[in-house]
Order: C-alpha cells, then structure tokens, then sequence
C-alpha cells in the first residue's frame, strides 16, 4: 500500500506521527471506451468553451459560478490562504458511544499506521480507545477540505472513518409518510415470525458478488475463444529535438513512412502501413500483365473460329444453289414441251 498522507493525531499534549493509508478499495471490472470497428481507445481532449483551444493542466483553474454567466475563478493561490488548522493534523475532539454516530454519516476509511519512534503512543491510545468502547471524533483536512470523521480500532490498527457534515444528509420527503396507514396485528405477527426465521449471524465472506464473477467469466471465455481486439500501437509523440534539422528529418521520415515509402537515407525497417501498401502494389503490379496477356490471347483464339465459319457456311451457300439450280433445269424443260399445242 501507498501512504496517502502524513501527519499526528493530536491526543491533549500527546502528538502521534501517523501515515495514513486507504483501506477499502473497489472490485468492479472497469472498461475503456474503445472503437467498435478496431478496438481503439477513445480520447477525450480538454478545450475551452470560448477560444476552441486544448488546455493543459497547468491552466486550468477552478471557477466558481455565481448566475447570469459570470464565473469567479479562483486559483492554487488563493486555496493556500484558507486556514486549515488540521493541514498537517488530526485533532481528537471528544470520545463517544459508537452507537450514537449513525451509521449514514460514514463516508470513506483510512488505516493509520505509527512514523517513526510513534509506535508506542500509538499502540497507547489504541489499547485506551478499545478498553473505553468509544470511538474518539476528530477533524482532519485531507485533499484541501477539512472533514469529520471518527476513530476506532479494527484487527488491531487506528481506523480512520471519515464522515459526512449533518447538512450533507438529505432529508427523506415521500408522500406516503403523511398518509394514515395502519398494520393489523396479524399481519404483524406474521411479518416478524418471518424475521425470526430468517434471523442469523452476520458473516461477510458468505456473500459474494454474482454479478462481478458471471461477467469475468463472460470475459474469461472470449479470451480463451481468442475474441480479442488487438489494436495497432499509437506512435508516441516525438521527444523535443535537439536542433531544428533532426526535427525536420523526423518529421520527413514520419511522412514518408505513412506514404509506404522507405526514410530517406536508407530503406529502413517496413512498417505495418508501408508493408501493407507495398502488398497492394505488387499485387496490382502481378495483374496488369496477367490483364494484358489475356487480351493478346483472347483475339487469336476468336480469329480461327471466325474463320472456320466463314469456311463451312461458303460450301453450304455453294451446295444449296446448286440443288436450287437442279429444281429449276426440270420445269423449263415442261415449259418446252407443252409449246407447239398453241398451234391448233
């Protein structure tokens, strides 16, 4: 774990030297927001609303609106004036009754553990806090906000609980406390013998997150079915070149890698864009004579066909006039013989 904050419990004239530390951490599966199409990660840029520009962390303020469109910026300068008396400190206040701090004002836990020659004070007051059963309230600042929160032990460390301000907590406003409901007896009864049955002993580990654990599991298996979307590496930016002439060789190499061309000296490592188009050119480069072998090929075939049609229609024109000729010879010799009856 990683110390989040150093500073001392402050316990009457006793200073404590304490690092504190986060005790809970969440379990839920987190995602990016990627491309459908290739799985790329989404960026989202920081401009302003008025000049269009991205801004950087180094200029971005906070700002404070007050109505009718006009902003207070406030700046680091004027949130190191505030006087956070507990900056560096975690003031006991009093102890009381743990079960008279409701529970909905808990808000986040911190461990603390002992800096330096701390340790026995604070085993100390560890020991005094457990033997009291009270929970001692303290103020701290953590992250420029000052907070109130508890302390208590758990498995033998200072727990740290911060909690929300009283006026942080929502009042419940809901229609159905005005209305004049009323339980009958039986039903009552009933409803607690109910309780009864299902009453046990509170056991954390027993529950687990079924939710969590289907969705990894939906995960799991797209892994080992290899349903991964690998997306090309972003190029990082170029470090700050040493003199303006590297700069612009860089920047002529970088142009000519994206053409598919080799950098400019040498013909250097293929890239994926470069390989790729170098693909599709000697695949072009393959068809266009494959295209041009074709069409040579393709008139020879055709003229011989062409011409041996030609050949065989000739004799059949030759042989059909003939026959046409044979039909006709036969009736001029009728028309011969049947003259001389005109003379009678």
């Amino acid at each position: 774990m990683r110390a989040i904050w150093k500073g001392a419990v402050s316990f009457g004239l006793v200073s404590i030297g304490v690092k504190v530390y986060s005790a809970t951490e969440e379990k839920d599966i987190r995602f990016h927001q990627v491309h459908r199409e290739d799985g790329g990660r989404i960026r989202y840029k920081r401009t302003c609303s008025v000049c269009g520009e991205e801004v950087t962390y180094d200029d971005i303020a906070k700002g404070y609106d007050i109505g009718g469109g006009e902003m207070v910026i406030l700046t680091d300068e004027d949130f190191a004036e505030l006087p956070l008396t507990t900056s560096h400190a975690i003031d006991v206040l009093e102890f009381v009754p743990a079960e008279q701090v409701d529970p909905i004002l808990y808000n986040k836990a911190y461990f603390l553990e002992p800096e330096g020659s701390a340790t026995k004070p604070y085993v100390l007051l560890r020991d005094a806090l457990a033997d009291s059963e009270r929970v001692a309230i303290v103020k701290v600042a953590l992250r420029q906000r000052e907070q109130l929160a508890t302390l208590r032990v758990r498995e033998g460390v200072l727990l740290l609980n911060t909690m929300l301000w009283p006026d942080e907590i929502r009042q419940p406003d809901f229609g159905f406390l005005d209305e004049d409901l009323k339980v009958r007896p039986p039903e009552l009864a009933m409803a607690s013998s109910l309780i009864d049955s299902m009453a046990g002993e509170f056991e954390p580990d027993a529950f687990t997150d079924d939710y969590r654990a289907a969705l990894q599991e939906v995960i799991d298996a797209k892994v080992e079915g290899r349903e991964v979307v690998q997306p090309e590496e972003e190029e990082a930016a170029p470090a700050a070149a040493v003199d303006l002439m590297a700069a612009l060789k860089a920047s002529v190499d970088r142009a000519r890698a994206a053409r598919g061309e080799a950098p400019e000296g040498g013909a250097g490592e293929p890239t994926p864009i470069s390989a790729a188009r170098s693909a599709q050119k000697a695949a072009k480069a393959t068809k266009a004579p494959a295209k041009k072998a074709a069409e040579k090929k393709a008139p020879a075939k055709k003229a011989p066909a062409k011409k041996a049609a030609e050949k065989k229609a000739e004799p059949a024109k030759k042989t059909a006039a003939k026959k046409t000729a044979a039909r006709k010879a036969p009736a001029k010799k009728a028309e011969k013989k049947a003259a001389p009856r005109k003379t009678a």
